[in-house]
């Protein structure tokens, strides 16, 4: 089924715009000697606290105080534990998150199951704890001046108190990768809580309770039983993925990873499947073709989106707006656009995000390359090599960057290194950054932002963090090897999918931006980008932008992603 889009429902909006797009506010929290209590207040304790924008739940015996932003896949399994029947049960998940830090404090972290980024008050101690779910679905951001401590799970949030300043790595880092790995964020007061941790404040100390496992595991067991494995684990997430009594959506690309998800959901949900695919017009290439089979073979309601190159620049302010960091990707807007579709039908979105990360996907073959042609002579520069992998603006820092940025970045540490240099197989260490990294600080942030943009709520099961420990307890070769992609996920889904879909090599969902800013943007992003008063001039060198604008040299057609990403970042940066 092909859909016009309702148009005149989004916000019209222009890179020209002085108009920040106005978005909910989010909760934030206030920490140190906190003077008076702020608009919003929903909790305050004079001098020591205050929560706004939201209703904290209280533990039962009174001293915990807990606020965030949650979700829990396990929330039966929870209850059980604490004697509890599931179906008399009618608090929240922040309400059950607080009875558990009441019974078991840090160690409760360890039961949980689901997205979440929280803060819990001991009102007894006066103690403050920053809590992130172990994959980083969830966001949480906070910095300290003087003597407060300023926390909220959007990063926009917290614009009003810190200051401007750039971080200059994080610069550095999100012209190499297009996002901003680590807990850097663009703005050098503030800092992003890791996956996995938990933040004393009190102590001002770190807590890891869970972090990816180093060993592969089961070495001696063949490929069928690693994939028989896997679709277990796979039916049991997806089922607890699933909303309760009402229709479910799928983005669906015609890819591997989200047609599996989209094949299990049918299997498993007893309620309609809305699938909702996209393409940018007749002449530029598209999966349609292969999601429209999967639709028809799972026998989902499908929804074909087109998106048209003035709607992919006219929506990039209302995009940039609901994401934190800026992230370069030209798939944000697309995925902000199909959000606002599946409002009509839906109020859980599922996706196939995390196959790659997880199993070995082809974005992993650069650096394999990188490892074959480089085992010869001198050890390798790893961290140069994997920024190149994401041919991004890696190689062209000494001349983008201005003389004195570059010049003041250029020897500090990347954030990839340790990762690199550990003594993982080579393979599982590749699948640890993106996971750890790209997954925590791209994928899932975007996923979660954009459709909370419309209200309704993206799940990632491929990313769940049981199927993210059992993919990396799987042996390297039931992976990748050669040209022979996610071998084990193949093998788990085989019978649920024609075997077109098993068996076709990934290709990835191609934004047409070099096409576009050649055919339609180039007004546009020259007014943006050469603009004297452009937020990006005292950083960047315009000359070499101009170049990128005219195609001077771009022998690999690759300057259309470069300029998308400084135009969504100089988008994100006239909206703080």
């Amino acid at each position: 089924m092909k859909w016009s889009f309702p148009w005149s429902k989004l916000p019209k909006s222009t890179l020209n715009s002085k108009t920040t797009p106005p978005l909910n506010p989010a909760w934030y929290l206030v920490w140190g000697k906190v003077e008076s209590e702020p608009v919003s207040c929903s909790f305050y304790v004079p001098g020591k606290l205050a929560i706004a924008h939201a209703q904290p739940a209280l533990s039962p015996q009174g001293r915990f105080v807990v606020v965030g932003d949650l979700w829990l896949s396990n929330r039966v399994e929870l209850l059980r534990q604490v004697k509890l029947e599931p179906n008399e049960w009618l608090g929240t998940d922040t309400q059950l998150i607080a009875l558990l830090w009441e019974r078991w404090s840090l160690e409760c972290l360890n039961y949980l199951q689901g997205a979440f980024s929280m803060a819990i008050w001991d009102q007894s101690r006066q103690d403050l704890w920053l809590v992130r779910d172990p994959v980083g679905a969830k966001t949480i951001y906070y910095f300290k001046r003087n003597s407060n401590c300023w926390i909220a799970p959007r990063l926009r949030t917290l614009s009003q108190w810190h200051s401007a300043q750039l971080d200059l790595v994080a610069l550095r880092d999100y012209l190499c990768c297009a996002f901003v790995p680590g807990e850097r964020t663009l703005w050098q007061e503030v800092r992003e809580l890791r996956p996995g941790t938990a933040l004393s404040l009190t102590e001002e100390k770190v807590y890891t309770y869970w972090q990816l496992p180093e060993k592969n595991a089961n070495l001696d067991q063949p490929l069928e039983w690693h994939a028989q494995k896997l679709r277990s684990l796979l039916e049991e997430i997806v089922q607890e993925y699933l909303p309760s009594q009402e229709p479910v959506g799928v983005y669906l690309s015609g890819g591997l990873d989200s047609s599996c998800i989209t094949a299990l959901a049918a299997k498993l949900h007893n309620h309609p499947v809305h699938t909702y695919s996209i393409h940018f017009g007749a002449n530029c290439p598209h999966e349609l073709e292969f999601s429209s089979l999967v639709a028809q073979h799972c026998r989902t309601k499908h929804h074909i989106l087109e998106i048209t190159p003035e709607a992919m620049w006219d929506q990039l302010i209302t995009t940039m707006a609901y994401l934190d960091d800026p992230i370069g990707d030209p798939l944000t807007v697309p995925n902000y656009l199909l959000a606002q579709l599946a409002t009509e039908n839906t109020k859980v979105i599922l996706n196939g995000e995390g196959g790659d990360p997880c199993f070995g996907g082809p974005k992993n073959q650069p650096m394999l390359l990188n490892q074959i042609y480089n085992s010869v002579g001198t050890k390798p520069d790893l961290v140069s090599a994997y920024l190149t992998s994401f041919k991004k603006c890696a190689l062209n820092l000494p001349q983008l960057l201005k003389p004195e940025v570059w010049t003041s970045i250029n020897t500090k540490p990347s954030v990839f290194a340790a990762d690199l240099s550990s003594d993982a197989k080579y393979l599982n260490k590749l699948m640890a950054l993106n996971i750890k990294f790209k997954g925590a600080d791209h994928i899932l942030t975007k996923v979660n932002n954009l459709t909370n943009s419309a209200q309704i709520q993206g799940r990632s099961p491929l990313f769940d963090q049981r199927l993210v420990q059992l993919a990396m307890q799987i042996p390297p070769e039931y992976k990748l090897v050669q040209a022979q992609e996610k071998a084990v996920l193949k093998q788990a889904v085989a019978d649920l999918l024609p075997m077109t879909i098993v068996n076709r090599p990934k290709s990835g969902m191609m934004v047409p931006v070099q096409l576009w800013f050649r055919q339609h943007w180039q007004r546009q992003a020259r007014a943006l980008l050469l603009n004297k008063q452009a937020a990006i001039s005292p950083y960047l060198n315009q000359k070499l932008i101009q170049d990128w604008l005219d195609y001077r040299g771009d022998t690999w057609h690759r300057y259309g992603a470069k300029l998308w990403l400084l135009v969504s970042l100089e988008t994100k940066l006239k909206l703080n």
